[in-house]
This record gives C-alpha cells, structure tokens and sequence, in this order.
C-alpha cells in the first residue's frame, strides 16, 4: 500500500471538508432541532507532550465553526492531561445545556458513561482524533494503523540494507489511548519480519519525561550498540529521546516520531530526527467544526461520514484522512506546500543555512 501523495491527500481532505460545509451551512439563520444553544463544546486532551492542539486544533476548529455559523460560539477547555479534569469539563458543558461536544479523550476508555449521559440529555459527542468509548455520533480522525505502517515503514527506509540485522527499541504512547494502540499495531505489521527483533519496548505515555526515563533504562539494558533504531510514537517523546541518545553519546541513530511539530519539523531538516508524520491539521479540524454544525442544525452526518468504524459494537459514522511522511527531503514539499508552517518559520535563525542547503526559498 503506497502512501498518498501529499497534494492529494490535502486537496482530498478539503474537498471533504467542503462538501461538509455546504451540506452544513444551509441557512445561517437556521435554528438546531432541541435548543436556541448555539455554542459547540470543545475538549482537548493536553498541552505538553504536543503543542498541536493550541497553536492549531483550537484555533482552526474555533475559526471555521464560526465561519459556517456566524452566531456560533465555541466554549473551550483542555484537560491537561488529567482524564478527572477533563470529566469535570464535560459536565460543566451539560451543565451550561451545551447540545454538540467535540471530544478528544485524555482516557478513551472511560468515556462510555459520559457518552451516555449526553444522549439522555440529548447531546451529540463527536470523537475528534482519538475514538472515545461509547456511542458517539460521529468519529473523525487519520488513519492511524495507516499511520505507524508509515512510521515503520520510515524507519526501515532510514536503515536501508542494515534494516535486517536491526535491533530496535520502540518507545508506544499511552496505553489509555486507542490511536496509540493502532499506530503501533501499524508500526508492528512494518517493522515485524523485517528487522532482527523488537530489543526493549515500553509505553512512554505520551510524556516526554517518561520517554526519557524508558530510553534511559533501554541504553541500560542493551548496552551502547545493543540498538540501530527507536521508533518513537509522537514528537514530543521523540525529542526526549533524542535528548537523552545524544547525552549518552549516541548521535547517529536514527529516530523518528509524529504531529509534524514546528520542532520536530526542525529536528528533521538538521538530520537529529529521522521523520515525522504529517496530518493536515486544517482538513481534520475543518471536518470536525463542519460534523458540529450539521449535528447543532438537526442534520444526519451519515449521508457525509460514510465510513463506519466498530467501537465495540456500535457502528460509527466516520472520517478518516491520509498522513503523510516528512523526511528531510519532503520538508518543502509537505508541511510548507502545505500551508502548515512558512518557510520563514522553519528556516529562521541558525536553521537558515540548512533550508539552504534543501533550496527551500524563504
């Protein structure tokens, strides 16, 4: 199975995400079916092992639920990571008659009740990146089996002709976390047969701190060449583990990750990280304002969210976008074709003479 090209894959998303709105849009003035509640509650699940959801989920959700629905409102709050927090932040929405909850779970798997709990209140729950519990009313995330077969895959590509004789340490995110379960399913059905073994494997639970104490007990207990890659789950993990190689003098192994984070993004141009994976944050955040407006004006998702994803039973109306692989060479071409960052924002100050080097032109 080929990777979509990137242009594609973007072009695609937004077609999408534009047949979504205008099926959504209809009469600005139109009222939703149960309540004059015009606000879109929206939970993100934290801030610190990725800083995509502030500088990019929040604010583009925000911007095009208001764009389909001018007297729309979105009533925010991120958890922090804390799955208590974000269970307080969920009732204080009911509380405030919110009708449509976009829901990005710190636990996926507690979710269920409070699925349950909006239904009888008459609450629509969409799961946005991450597939929570329950029988929400629409899922909208990128492919993520698809997405660690594209990780793994990338790491093999890294290791070339060593790529058999390869001992390597993979670092998961959080077992809470049902995307962390399908990328390193994905990453398995990659690197599986391909390399000599799977060395030390530990969930980093999305923490760039415990990704550094894991790697840090992997050096220990492989010794300094008993490992010719990690595979790393996200951006955030990656760094630490690069961090805490490189002070155990480890500077040529080759480690990768995803979000596409304007660091990792660097990290990769400057060959300290291997590869990052890419997913159009606009197309996603795009879908999921589009799947709020239709559910806030009464409308059924399922004639525009057509695929459907089993989640223990019940049959979800779903989106699912394509990821994309940045390697060194694909920067210019990826996230800044794109439109995720400019040039000017990757190739700044000390990074300049590398994007040079590339001849992407600031």
């Amino acid at each position: 199975m080929s990777a979509t090209p990137p242009r594609i894959a973007v072009a695609t998303a937004a077609a999408v995400a534009l047949a979504l709105s205008l099926s959504a849009c209809g009469s600005d003035g139109a009222k939703p079916s149960s309540s004059n509640n015009r606000a879109v509650g929206l939970l993100l699940p934290e801030r610190a092992s990725s800083t995509r959801y502030e500088a990019f989920d929040k604010p583009m959700i925000e911007a095009s639920v208001t764009g389909l629905c001018t007297r729309c409102t979105v009533d925010y709050a991120n958890a922090d990571g804390d799955e208590n927090k974000q269970k307080e932040q969920f009732d204080a929405l009911l509380s405030r008659g919110v009708k449509v909850i976009v829901l990005d779970p710190v636990n996926a798997a507690v979710t269920a009740p409070w699925v349950e709990k909006a239904t009888k209140q008459g609450t629509k729950v969409i799961a946005y990146d991450r597939l929570a519990a329950g029988k929400v009313a629409a899922y909208i995330s990128f492919d993520n089996k698809r997405t660690g077969e594209l990780q793994g895959q990338a790491l093999l590509d890294a290791l070339g002709p060593k790529a058999a004789n390869a001992e390597i340490v993979m670092i998961n995110g959080s077992e809470t976390d049902p995307n962390a379960a399908d990328f390193k399913e994905g990453a398995h059905k990659a690197l599986d047969g391909k390399v000599k073994r799977i060395a030390y494997e530990q969930s980093g639970e999305w923490k760039p701190e415990v990704a550094a104490q894991k790697m840090n007990d992997a050096i220990g207990k492989l010794g300094k060449n008993g490992f010719q890659a990690v595979y790393s789950a996200n951006d955030g993990m990656a760094a630490s583990i690069i961090d805490t190689l490189h002070k155990a003098g480890h500077n040529d192994v080759p480690v990768g990750g995803q979000d596409a984070s304007l660091d990792a993004v660097r990290r990769v141009l400057t060959g300290e990280q291997t590869y990052t994976i890419y997913k159009p944050y606009r197309p996603e955040a795009d879908a999921a304002a589009n799947l709020a407006v239709y559910l806030l004006k009464g409308l059924d998702v399922t004639a525009v969210a057509a695929t459907i994803t089993d989640s223990q039973g019940n049959q979800i109306p779903s989106m699912l976008l394509t990821p994309i692989v940045v390697t060194k060479a694909k920067i210019n071409d990826t996230v800044i074709a794109g439109g995720l960052y400019k040039a000017s924002e990757v190739c700044s100050g000390t990074y300049a003479k590398a994007c040079k080097d590339l001849g992407i032109q600031v």
